[in-house]
């Protein structure tokens, strides 16, 4: 417990002056030629000294009260300074290739995108799905529960079928262009080629280049065929083995125009290693503040001295009552 206005307390010395030349001042009395009567019926009048003990109890407590108790412990609080990332996750239908086994490529894309977000501990961050259109699943924000939650949610279907690898940077960048943060960065993950979508993949790029965002594109697949669907049956999706058509040069020259870095991923390993990398590379300085933080403890000394000073009034008007 600490004091907000500890002179408040300096009161107190008033108050035991008060006390003092109370006891010490002579008291108006009748004259009786045998004191005898009035002291025994003083004697067992023992509420008779009750007023001004609650009297200065309750000036005391509203001194106590005046002084600003409070409690309170010392918290901590870690700022990086100025990240602010966007996650654009490709959902169109090729993502449920199977070439990341056991599990398909939105599968393992959402657990190692999950695993990235735990692993910053200040850094605003935002989502962004992209398949033949665009859309913003959560602005850029520190509540990462939220963030988690939206990136397992990710759904194949939710949008037009098709790969807008323009449309998903250009939104991702909308997002970032007037953020505050000093490093801005977008994390692309696709499996395909641009061939969706009004945005040109080089357009967006020149835009994040302009406000100064890094983008680090990621390429997800094998090399060669991977078993991805064509359709639904009776027992669900239909896959048939197809080539794997990523445009990494298109994906290479964003990165390299942006200040960013490309990478391949071919397995669930390589993936996580990626998502490692870039975390690596997007650490800065950690800025700890320390604040205190107060509750106040008043109102149980205000109380207290109001229930004094009523119980001092009562008892001077009923039980002890001065004789001028």
């Amino acid at each position: 417990m600490s004091l907000a206005r500890p002179w408040f307390l300096l009161l107190l010395l008033g108050l035991l002056l008060w006390w003092w030349r109370r006891r010490r001042q002579d008291v108006p009395a009748a004259r009786y030629s045998d004191v005898s009567l009035p002291a025994s019926v003083s004697a067992r009048r023992w509420w008779v000294v009750l007023p001004p003990v609650f009297r200065g109890l309750a000036l005391s407590a509203l001194i106590f009260a005046a002084a600003g108790p409070r409690i309170g412990g010392d918290t901590v609080e870690v700022k990086q300074e100025g990240i602010a990332i966007v996650i654009a996750i490709d959902v169109s239908s090729s993502m449920l290739a199977e070439d990341f086994a056991p599990s398909n490529r939105l599968a393992v894309a959402q657990r190692q995108a999950v695993a990235f977000i735990r692993g910053r501990s200040a850094d605003r961050i935002g989502l962004v799905a992209f398949a033949g259109e665009a859309l913003t699943q959560v602005p850029v924000t520190l509540d990462y529960p939220v963030i988690e939650q939206a990136v397992m949610d990710l759904r194949i279907g939710s949008l037009e079928d098709g790969t807008a690898i323009g449309s998903g940077l250009a939104t991702a960048v909308n997002r970032l262009r007037r953020a505050p943060d000093k490093s801005k960065v977008i994390l692309l993950l696709t499996d395909g080629e641009n061939n969706k979508g009004l945005i040109d993949p080089r357009t967006a790029a020149a835009a994040a280049a302009v406000y100064g965002i890094r983008v680090y594109t990621i390429g997800v697949g094998t090399i060669g065929e991977a078993p991805i669907p064509t359709g639904r049956g009776i027992g669900g999706f239909r896959y048939e083995l197809l080539p794997v058509r990523i445009d990494e040069p298109l994906l290479r020259e964003i990165a390299q125009q942006t200040g960013g870095r490309y990478f391949r991923a071919r397995d669930s390993e390589a993936l996580s290693r990626i998502f490692r990398q870039i975390d690596q590379l997007e650490k800065t300085p950690i800025q700890v503040t320390r604040y205190t933080k107060y509750e106040e403890a008043t109102r149980p000394l205000i109380l207290l001295g109001l229930a004094a000073l009523a119980l001092e009034l009562l008892l001077s008007s009923t039980l002890v009552v001065r004789v001028p």
